[in-house]
Parts: structure tokens; C-alpha cells; sequence
């Protein structure tokens, strides 16, 4: 970050400008979920994380299909997944 930008975000802090991660807006409910209860929620389902590296095309393409079908991420690429290694 430069100089300039890091005199900025100070000034915002100090302003009180900065919005805390996961805070709404005003008359907004917020659906905060603690990381580790998120942690114990997905071994309980038996989820296990899973990071890959895809090209930038291929993502666009699996965000368009996931919000065409209403779908998250992770049940869109699970199906995906299954279907291919089933074939």
C-alpha cells in the first residue's frame, strides 16, 4: 500500500469510518456465525476443506451456473464433482 493510501485508511479509523467485518447496515440483521462454530458445523455434516487453484474463465463459468440454479458454490462444484468422477 502507498504512503498516501495508508494515511487514508488511518484517517478513516480515526474517524470511526471503518465498518466492522460481518456489521449491517442500519435496520439490517446481521447473520454473524462464529468461524469456529462454522468449523464444527461442517465436520459434523462431514465436510472437509478443499482449496484449488482454476483458471479465471472456468470460475465465471461455475458462478453463472450456481446463481442461474439458485445454488451455493460449494454444492454447485460437489455436484459437478460427482458427476464427473461417476462417469
Amino acid at each position: 500500500m502507498k504512503k498516501t493510501g495508508m494515511a487514508k485508511s488511518d484517517a478513516k479509523k480515526l474517524m470511526g469510518k471503518v465498518a466492522a467485518p460481518g456489521a449491517a447496515g442500519f435496520g439490517k440483521v446481521a447473520d454473524v456465525v462464529d468461524k469456529r462454530e462454522q468449523r464444527k458445523r461442517d465436520q459434523e455434516l462431514g465436510l472437509v476443506p478443499f482449496a484449488v487453484k482454476l483458471n479465471g474463465d472456468l470460475v465465471q463459468q461455475l458462478h453463472a451456473q450456481a446463481k442461474a440454479r439458485e445454488l451455493e458454490m460449494n454444492q454447485l462444484v460437489a455436484e459437478l464433482l460427482a458427476k464427473g468422477l461417476a462417469a
